[in-house]
This record gives structure tokens, sequence and C-alpha cells, in this order.
């Protein structure tokens, strides 16, 4: 299967880059194995912010609030109790929890076929033959993105992310860079078009093709 292929000026080249049927063009029958990848990405990348103190942990509440027996009141032997205000927390975050999910690696690869695939079907890759930014400047960078008609959210796949690509996109809000070997569900699903440089997509069919042309050859 072939897409819209652009030189790094940004015009619309003679011969269109071909796509690797087993990558982009794998077919979803459904989205649970999508939804298990993103889901595990934002559950791998939560930070455990959130700690309580127990009643042990809050200061104070050494001293008996009042005796025992004989008040007509509740018997309490300290004001750190959970039920009191200024007490502490039952059963609140410690700061220990785990929160992240697990994924077989093949799994993980499947997925992120597939959401190349659904995204090669909607018409939101396009091929350019170097994404380089060599002066490092932000505004021939966005006006590139716009010529080849990559607009709102861009995802732009490189071979490796060099210090002028970052330089030249970290003022754009809405374009992220990824190197080929971090590719992921997220930003695919998320972004509305995604812009893959030529030597990053020979990467993408190293380590995302190898699996099923071993299986095709198999058969």
């Amino acid at each position: 299967m072939s897409v819209a292929t652009f030189t790094k000026a940004g015009v619309k080249a003679t011969t269109p880059a071909k796509l690797d049927k087993n990558i982009f063009g794998v077919t979803v029958e459904n989205h649970d194995l999508i939804k298990q990848a993103y889901v595990a990405y934002l559950a791998n990348g939560r930070e455990n912010l959130a700690v309580t103190k127990t009643r042990g942990l809050v200061s104070g509440g050494g001293k008996k609030p009042w005796k025992q027996k004989g008040t007509g009141r509740a018997r309490f032997g300290s004001s750190r109790v959970p039920i009191w205000r200024g007490g502490g927390i039952t059963f609140g975050p410690t700061g220990l929890e785990n929160y992240s999910h697990k994924i077989h690696v093949k799994a993980k690869r499947q997925a992120i076929r597939q959401a190349l695939s659904m995204a090669a079907t909607e018409d939101r890759i396009k091929v350019i033959d170097a994404f380089d930014c060599k002066d490092g400047l932000t505004k021939p960078t966005a006006a590139l993105l716009m010529k080849i008609g990559a607009t709102r959210r861009v995802l732009v796949v490189v071979a490796k992310k060099e210090a002028n690509v970052v330089r030249a996109t970290n003022n754009l809000s809405e374009v992220k860079v990824v190197s080929a070997q971090y590719l992921n569900v997220y930003d695919i699903v998320n972004a509305h078009s995604v812009v893959i440089a030529k030597d990053a997509l020979e990467i993408i069919g190293s380590w995302l093709g190898s699996e099923t042309k071993a299986k095709a050859e198999a058969k």
C-alpha cells in the first residue's frame, strides 16, 4: 500500500512511499488490544504522589481526651482517631501503591500495528524524505508541517531525536516528536497527523515487521 510522500522541502514527491501491509494493513476486528495498550501506557506513566497519614503518624493525640468513665460521653483514647476532625485517615494512599499494568511484548507490538493500520486507513499518515530542522528554528518547521497538511495534533516519527529537531518543535504545543523505537499506541491514537521520516519508516519495519514476516514464511 502507498501513502502520500513529500520531500524535505514539503513538495509532494512523484513516487509515493510503499507501506508494509503487515504493519500498516492489519485488519482490526475490535479495539480491545488497542485499549489495553493505551491504558497500560497511562498507568505505567502515573506518578504515585498521594500520601495520607494514619492515626499513628498524625502529631499530637498522646493524652486521653477525658477519663474513661463518668462523663456520659463515648470513650476515646486519642484525639487523632479517624472519626475526629484532625485525626488520621483510614485506608488512605500510602505512596507504595503499584498502578502499573503489564502487557506482553507481542501484544503491545500488535496493538501498535493495529493503531498504525487505523491511521493509514483514515489517511492520517504522511511520509517525508527527511525531517532535519537544520537551523533548529520553529517558524520554518511549523510552515513545513502546514505545507504537507499536518495540522492540529501532529506526531513526528524520526529515526533519532536530534537537538535541532527538539529545539524546533519545543514551542509547538501540538507537535510531538518521538523516536521510531519508542513509538506507542497512545501517541498514534491521539494524533490527527502522523508524519514519518523515511529512515524512521525503515526502523519501524525492522522491529514490527520481523514477527509477521516469520509467521508468513512458516506458513
